[in-house]
């Protein structure tokens, strides 16, 4: 089924918005930025473009395995950090939240951030709980290049983007198949359950 996401974001590492990109992860983890309104992570919308982020991403969060594609995040970015190019859009399929380490154990097979990253997104306001959004991730025929306002920058999770803009970006394909990705959310469900 197919939907016409808001003009809101969601801002996210660029390496991750790759990996839910490419299908090799459905979640997304989140507390919320440093200059949230509310202190807290709020989901404001289930249907949100995903705004990738370059700035503060570290390799040493990132599993060995998916390093290098930091890397490969950046080779499009433009450094001036006058434009950004959106992809993908999401729609929240389940919001999980998540209050203790053994929790995030079970989950570590289902994103590209090391243990240590997930800790620290654990710890950090440790009154609040670590939002787990399962994802199911849609690319835009033709992804669109905005000029960067200043509304977009900071440590926020959320920016609203220009709708007559977004109107540009065309239909949306699923990055996996129902199969897929019901395999895939099944397979979490089930690990969270053990």
């Amino acid at each position: 089924m197919m939907f016409i996401p808001e003009s809101i974001a969601l801002k996210e590492w660029a390496v991750t918005t790759k990996a839910l990109q490419e299908g090799a992860q459905i979640i997304m983890m989140r507390k919320g930025g440093i200059v949230e309104e509310t202190r807290h992570f709020e989901v404001r919308s289930h249907t949100f473009y995903l705004y990738p982020t370059y700035e503060h991403q570290k390799k040493e969060w990132i599993k060995e395995s998916h390093r290098l594609e930091i890397d490969e995040t950046l080779v499009n970015w433009d450094q001036t950090g006058q434009t950004v190019t959106v992809s993908a859009c999401a729609k929240v399929v389940e919001s999980i939240e998540i209050t203790d380490t053994e929790d995030l154990i079970r989950i570590a097979d289902f994103h590209i951030g090391t243990d240590a990253f997930a800790e620290e997104r654990l710890k950090w306001k440790r009154k609040q709980p670590l939002h787990l959004l399962v994802l199911r991730v849609y690319m835009l025929e033709n992804p669109v290049t905005l000029p960067v306002v200043p509304e977009y920058l900071g440590c926020k999770s959320w920016v609203r983007l220009e709708q007559d803009r977004m109107e540009a970006a065309g239909p949306l394909s699923p990055v996996l198949n129902d199969t897929e990705f019901e395999k895939e959310h099944l397979r979490l469900k089930h690990a969270l359950a053990t």
